[in-house]
């Protein structure tokens, strides 16, 4: 059975690009979907958690029954978007995944990906010194990532600085969609933070941290399948 049309509002992760999703929105609206990408000023030290939140939100407009997708980094501010816009539905990919009060800066030794990032490389054998090539374009086709060159900026303070001001998870569904070849976050720690802080098992698909950019079909069809 077909779904029905939904509208789609992906957030890109460090640096903000709404490039990342470029491969994928244009499958969701093929399959006849509202889909778009939100644009985050990932380098503007004045713009953290609120400021994103708020873009999302403006974004969102009046829009009802909202699928909000996030990558990475734009985990955090989704709990934010989904207590004030009409969203039902929530999909966090290769995410960041926050606990309420929490800093994007403070997540990294709060889940220990370190030692969790370290371990992977040298049971898997690839370096544990971080290069982009490695970690992040290992499997993105090179013309693809020749292309993203010029949408790369920096990733500001001010948001892993901002606090994840939210009580709880929305009661709405939410699935989180992880890359079995995902070196930044190796799949075994996404597993575990999934369950320590969602109770839930990511849904795992072939393609490392850039999992839009590596296997955009594969991601736009989890994105369509099981929607409530």
């Amino acid at each position: 059975m077909e779904s029905a049309v939904s509208t789609f509002v992906l957030i890109p992760g460090a640096g903000g690009a709404a490039w990342y999703w470029s491969r994928v929105v244009p499958l969701l609206q093929r399959a006849g979907h509202e889909a778009f990408a939100v644009d985050l000023p990932g380098d503007d030290e004045s713009a953290g958690l609120p400021e994103y939140t708020n873009l999302v939100l403006e974004a969102i407009g009046e829009r009802q029954d909202v699928v909000l997708v996030a990558q990475s980094l734009g985990a955090f501010p989704a709990p934010l978007v989904c207590n004030r816009a009409a969203v039902r539905e929530l999909i966090l990919v290769n995410a960041m995944i926050p606990v309420p009060g929490e800093t994007p800066g403070a997540w990294w030794e709060n889940t220990g990906w370190a030692v969790a990032q370290r371990s992977a490389a040298e049971a898997h054998g690839y370096s544990t010194e971080f290069d982009v090539g490695t970690y992040f374009l290992h499997d993105v086709p090179p013309d693809v990532a020749a292309e993203g060159e010029k949408h790369q900026r920096s990733e500001a303070n001010a948001v892993f600085e901002s606090v994840c001001n939210f009580d709880e998870w929305p009661k709405i569904p939410i699935r989180i969609l992880a890359g079995e070849a995902d070196r930044f976050f190796p799949i075994d720690f996404q597993r575990r933070v999934a369950r320590e802080r969602l109770g839930l098992e990511p849904d795992v698909v072939p393609g490392g941290h850039l999992l839009a950019l590596a296997n955009p079909e594969t991601v736009a069809n989890y994105l369509i399948q099981d929607l409530p």
